[in-house]
């Protein structure tokens, strides 16, 4: 597995008040494309760009990869399941935290840090 297929991916930001962010992505040219104002959560969109928008559920921003999905939250024909990248990150020397159980499927989530202290979210839907 060379070329790791990791789908969807977006910059989700941890900020201080989702209205006032809200409103500076659009001046931007975002539009909202999921998520609830009423839940703290917007993702927004322009053209193939996606930035999730989170008040209060984490600290620091997170690179978050969606596997199994494109950046129009549609099914891909063809994906690595996130249990595969799993095994390929670890067989590699990284550390996952927290793990997926590799016997299960379906939808699941794991964690990475890089060398900077970057959290990177593998977020499979599917």
């Amino acid at each position: 597995m060379d070329n790791l297929k990791l789908g969807a991916f977006s910059v989700s930001l941890s900020v201080k008040d989702i209205h006032v962010s809200k409103a500076f992505y659009e001046k931007l040219g975002f539009t909202t494309f999921a998520g609830s104002l009423e839940q703290n959560y917007l993702i927004m969109k322009n053209e193939n760009t996606l930035i999730g928008l989170f008040q209060g559920m984490f600290k620091g921003n997170i690179l978050t990869f969606n596997p199994g999905w494109d950046e129009n939250a549609n099914n891909l024909e063809t994906f690595d399941d996130i249990r595969e990248i799993q095994r390929h990150l670890k067989a590699n020397g990284l550390t996952i935290n927290p793990e997926v159980d590799e016997s299960a499927s379906g939808p699941a989530s794991f964690m990475v840090t890089d060398p900077d202290g970057n959290t990177i979210l593998f977020d499979q839907h599917r």
